[in-house]
C-alpha cells in the first residue's frame, strides 16, 4: 500500500512539474511524450490534486485558471478513463451527465448551422439560420443552472474534504463560458439577416463559446465527477440531490429512480459548541444572530399567534421607536385606536389564510418608510404569527444605472 501511495506522489509531483513547464511558456507538443508515460497511469483525482497543490503552494488562482485549458488539451487523449460506476437514475452524477448529453446535442445544432452561414452567398436563407443560431444559443444559456448546481452544492461538499480547487479555479471558468454565451446571446439577437453579419456572429462569437462549453464538459465528465464519486459521501449526495431543485435543471429533468438513504437527514456539519440554534439552512448563536438582525437595514417586529408583540431587533437607526416594556402586549395596544380595526383586520386575514402580505408606505420625517406585514406559517400552514418589516427605500428610490464595482 506504501508503494501505491508513493507512485501517486511521484505521478502528482512529476504531472505538477510538466504543467509548470508548460506555465513557463514550453511547447505542448514538446511535453506531450513525457505526459503519456505519466498520465496513462493517472486518474482525474490525481489531475485535481496536482492543481490543489498548485494552489496551496501558492500559484495565484488566476494563473492555475488560465492555463488550466491548456494542460487539459495535453493531457485529454492520454487521461485514463475510469470505468464509469453504475449510478440509478436520478442520481446528481447521473443527472449532471445527462445535461451534459443534451447540451452536445445543441451544440451539434449550432454547429450544423455555422456551417450552412458559412458558406451562404447572399441573404435569402440568413433568416432562418439566424433563428436557428438565437434558439440554440437560448437553449446553451441553460447552462447556467447546471453550473449553479455544481458550485452551490457539489462543490460545497468537496471543500468538506480539503478540496477547494474546484471552487476556485472552475468555478472561475464558468463564469467565462457564462460570459461568452451572454456576448453570443446578446449579438445574434442583435444581428441583422445579412449574410455577412451572420458570418461573423457565428465564428467570433459562437465558435468560441461552443469551445469553452465542450471544454468544461470534459473536465466535469473526466475530472470532477469521477473524483467526486471516489470522494464524496452517500449522504453528501443525498445532500447534494435535495438541495438541487432550488436551481433547476439544464435542458433536461432529472429521471426517477435515485433514492436518497434513510439517514440523509443528518446534519452534515457538526455543531460547532453548545449554545448554537440549530435550523434548518444552518446554526447561529444566539450572539450571532442578534448581531446578524441588528445590522440589517430595517426593522422587525413579531407578533405572535395570541396577538403580542414577542420580538423585535433593535438597530442604529430605528424608524419608529420600539421600548422593551411592549413585550408581551396585545399588538392592539400599541396602535392608536383609530388604526386598531386595520390591525385587526390584518391579523384576521392572516389567521384565517385569506392573506400572507399587507403592506403600506408614507412620507415620515424626511424618510419614504415602507412597511409590510408577512404572516408566519409552520410547514404544515398553521399561523404562527405576524412579522413587521419597516424600511426608508428613500435611498433605493434614487439609485440609477449600475454600480458593478466596489465603492464604499
Amino acid at each position: 500500500m506504501s508503494e501505491l501511495i508513493d507512485n501517486r506522489a511521484r505521478r502528482i509531483a512529476t504531472l505538477k512539474e510538466i504543467i509548470q513547464h508548460l506555465h513557463k511558456g514550453e511547447a505542448p507538443d514538446a511535453v506531450r511524450r513525457q505526459l503519456q508515460e505519466i498520465v496513462r497511469q493517472t486518474d482525474a483525482s490525481e489531475i485535481m490534486a496536482m492543481e490543489q497543490e498548485l494552489i496551496s503552494e501558492g500559484m495565484p488562482v488566476e494563473e492555475v485558471r488560465s492555463m488550466c485549458d491548456l494542460h487539459s488539451q495535453v493531457t485529454r487523449d492520454v487521461l485514463v478513463q475510469l470505468p464509469a460506476q453504475s449510478l440509478s437514475p436520478g442520481h446528481p452524477v447521473d443527472t449532471f451527465r445527462r445535461e451534459n448529453a443534451a447540451l452536445r446535442e445543441v451544440i451539434a445544432t449550432m454547429r450544423a448551422t455555422i456551417g450552412e452561414i458559412a458558406v451562404l452567398e447572399d441573404n435569402a436563407e440568413c433568416s432562418t439560420l439566424l433563428f436557428q443560431l438565437r434558439q440554440a444559443a437560448n437553449e446553451l444559456m441553460d447552462v447556467d443552472k447546471h453550473y449553479q448546481r455544481k458550485e452551490h452544492a457539489l462543490f460545497s461538499c468537496l471543500e468538506r474534504h480539503g478540496i477547494n480547487g474546484p471552487s476556485k479555479v472552475m468555478w472561475a471558468k464558468d463564469d467565462d463560458v457564462r460570459a461568452l454565451l451572454k456576448r453570443l446571446s446578446q449579438t445574434a439577437h442583435d444581428c441583422r439577416p445579412v449574410a455577412a453579419d451572420c458570418k461573423r456572429v457565428a465564428t467570433v462569437f459562437a465558435l468560441p463559446a461552443l469551445a469553452a462549453v465542450e471544454e468544461m464538459i470534459f473536465k466535469e465528465e473526466n475530472i470532477l465527477l469521477p473524483m467526486s464519486q471516489q470522494t464524496l459521501t452517500e449522504n453528501e449526495w443525498a445532500e447534494i440531490w435535495s438541495a438541487s431543485p432550488k436551481y433547476g435543471w439544464c435542458l433536461v429533468e432529472p429521471q426517477q429512480g435515485y433514492q436518497p438513504p434513510a439517514n440523509s437527514e443528518a446534519t452534515a456539519v457538526p455543531v460547532p459548541f453548545d449554545g448554537t440554534i440549530m435550523m434548518g439552512t444552518g446554526n447561529v448563536t444566539v450572539e450571532q444572530l442578534t448581531a446578524v438582525l441588528s445590522s440589517l437595514p430595517l426593522d422587525l417586529t413579531f407578533v405572535d399567534s395570541e396577538d403580542r408583540v414577542a420580538f423585535f431587533t433593535e438597530g442604529p437607526q430605528r424608524i419608529f421607536a420600539r421600548s422593551k416594556a411592549i413585550i408581551g402586549r396585545k399588538v392592539q395596544h400599541c396602535h392608536p385606536p383609530r388604526s386598531v380595526d386595520v390591525v385587526d383586520r390584518i391579523l384576521e386575514d392572516f389567521r384565517s389564510g385569506r392573506q400572507n402580505v399587507a403592506e403600506f408606505w408614507i412620507d415620515f420625517h424626511g424618510k419614504f418608510v415602507h412597511i409590510r406585514y408577512f404572516a408566519v406559517r409552520d410547514p404544515q400552514g398553521k399561523y404562527l404569527g405576524t412579522v413587521e418589516v419597516t424600511q426608508d427605500i428613500a435611498p433605493l428610490r434614487a439609485l440609477q444605472g449600475e454600480r458593478r464595482l466596489l465603492e464604499y
